[in-house]
């Protein structure tokens, strides 16, 4: 399993601008095949703050969901309203380890 955690800001006067694109391109993600959770969640005291949790089965399909059209019109969408500081990062995971 592949693990992408992260977190971007958004300048908090285009947050309800942003949040309508953000609905759209999780509902297509989630609809992907390989796609076991996809999330971007405001952070409570930080509100430009912006988390992002993603699961995916494998390597290849986190590597198609970035050649799909939702993901270059986010990437078109999210640009215009001044996303920055982003940090994300990927992981894979033996899914064996509970705690």
């Amino acid at each position: 399993m592949i693990i992408v955690m992260g977190t971007v800001r958004v300048p908090v006067e285009n947050i309800e601008a942003i949040r309508p694109m953000m609905a759209k391109v999780i509902a297509a993600t989630r609809a992907e095949d390989g796609c076991i959770q996809y999330a971007y969640a405001q952070d409570m005291l930080d509100p430009e703050l912006i988390h992002i949790a993603e699961k995916w089965r494998d390597r290849a399909a986190l590597d198609a969901h970035f050649q799909m059209p939702h993901m270059k019109v986010w990437a078109e969408e999210r640009s215009s309203l001044g996303l920055f500081d982003r940090n994300i990062r990927v992981f894979e995971s033996d899914e064996g380890i509970a705690v």
